[in-house]
């Protein structure tokens, strides 16, 4: 059975390979014209002197070069039309364009899939056609010599079936089907490292909410400890109960300066992924918000059906089952599908493995969506949630204010009214992140057929 080829890295051995071996049938040309005036077996000829394929290898044609453009439908890329960020900041709507043009890996990574579309079947096959008959030739003259069964020979024979392997894969549209999986799973790892940064981006806002709120309680409980040293001082409160709560104190000011440590440690990542300076400074814009219409357009059945048509990791299972098919297919044929041979039936028991196994693999995706599509649909009801409460705070906070005003409550009480308020709108603010995460997430499966 046929290899399956899955990395860039067997298309790169199998074109220096080439480049050795059209080396070595240079040399040896000459020396067949001099000595035997290019005699050919018949039989030999009868086997190599193909005709070149009339039909066109299946084209692998890379991304369009202008980034104006979409490849596959030829319009306007969105992105291309948001304006650049400022010096030390990031928007969102730019990760994936930043990444795609300054991320090392994801260069990297385009570097082989133009390596791939950059192959020449047709080229290719004519090479290898013109070098089987050299070897042909250069053979049918060493047994004309005498040295049929010399090591020389030998080595010439296995040079010349792996030629013909590779001749027979382009004949067949094979090398051209492994070439094609092999871009696809290159443009897999693209779309998860984008698809990281993007979420890096969500992570790092949702912790800078956080500390936003950790800088909130920070500065209610400086009041606290304020108002309980005055009270200590004429003697309301122990020193014990003022010696506590600032000890609360000091442990909210180390978490909150680990949590900045960390939002550092994340943008100092995030500035690497978009291939920016590394300072740990730069600055993010708002995350944007899904809006009902979005998600209004979800459809799960619909959309799963798009996931598991863009899915690698479904395509890699399916390829995997169709190799032990043709295990399969082939120990039948060998053994005359005879389960008294242990060759053929180990071959019957790891296909019907295999299909029990691509069957759970496929489930195991389709509820992977499907949890995503509730998580997305749930996100939504929570901050539909946080925002009822976040009204009840405003009218709350409104509320204290005009006592403040009339003298019945204090300016602490007021400001604890102020950090309530606050609060609810980080929680909003918070859900609404959330939610776009999770969202994100989904137009990723269902556009790219990555799932993490």
């Amino acid at each position: 059975m046929r290899q399956k080829s899955i990395a860039v890295l067997l298309a790169l051995a199998l074109v220096l390979s080439l480049c050795a071996v059209t080396a070595f049938a240079g040399e040896t040309a000459e020396d067949q014209q001099a000595a035997a005036g290019g005699s050919q077996s018949e039989e030999t000829a009868a086997e190599t002197e193909e005709e070149a394929p009339e039909e066109e290898a299946p084209s692998l044609a890379g991304p369009d070069a202008e980034p104006e453009t979409d490849p596959e439908t030829g319009e306007a890329i969105e992105s291309a039309l948001i304006e650049p960020d400022a010096v030390g900041t990031v928007s969102y709507a730019n990760v994936e364009r930043r990444m795609r043009e300054n991320n090392l890996n994801v260069l990297a990574l385009q570097e082989s899939i133009d390596f791939i579309d950059s192959i020449d079947y047709d080229k290719m096959y004519e090479d290898l056609r013109k070098q089987l008959n050299q070897i042909a030739n250069y053979q049918w003259m060493m047994i004309q010599g005498g040295a049929g069964d010399s090591y020389a020979y030998a080595q010439m024979e296995q040079g010349y079936n792996a030629l013909r392997e590779q001749f027979d894969a382009i004949k067949d549209g094979e090398m051209q089907e492994d070439n094609a999986g092999a871009k696809r799973q290159l443009k897999n790892l693209q779309d998860q490292i984008i698809m990281g940064g993007e979420m890096m981006y969500a992570t790092i806002a949702g912790l800078e909410t956080q500390e936003a709120a950790l800088q909130r309680q920070l500065a209610a409980l400086n009041r606290t400890v304020e108002e309980l040293e005055l009270r200590y001082q004429m003697g309301q409160v122990s020193a014990l109960q003022l010696q506590q709560t600032k000890a609360g104190r000091t442990q909210l000011v180390s978490g909150l300066e680990t949590l900045q440590m960390n939002i550092r440690s994340l943008k100092y990542q995030f500035e690497m992924l978009l291939g920016a300076e590394q300072t740990g400074g730069i600055t993010l814009g708002t995350v944007p918000e899904v809006t009902d219409r979005e998600l209004e357009a979800m459809d799960l059945e619909k959309d799963l059906l798009a996931y598991k048509d863009r899915s690698y990791d479904l395509y890699a299972a399916a390829k995997t089952l169709e190799d032990e098919k043709e295990n399969y297919n082939d120990a039948g044929s060998k053994c005359g599908y005879d389960m008294e041979k242990t060759e053929f039936a180990r071959a019957k028991h790891n296909w019907q493995a295999a299909q029990y196994t691509y069957n759970n693999t496929v489930q195991s995706y389709e509820l992977k969506f499907r949890t995503l599509y509730e998580q997305v649909r749930d996100y939504k009801q929570i901050l539909d949630a946080a925002k009822v409460s976040l009204e009840c705070e405003r009218a709350s906070y409104q509320a204290s204010e005009l006592k403040y005003q009339q003298g019945s409550i204090s300016k602490n009480a007021l400001l604890d009214a102020e950090s309530s308020l606050k609060e609810a709108e980080e929680k909003v603010l918070s859900a609404s992140n959330d939610l776009f995460s999770s969202y994100n997430t989904y137009c990723w499966a269902v556009e790219h057929g990555v799932l993490n």
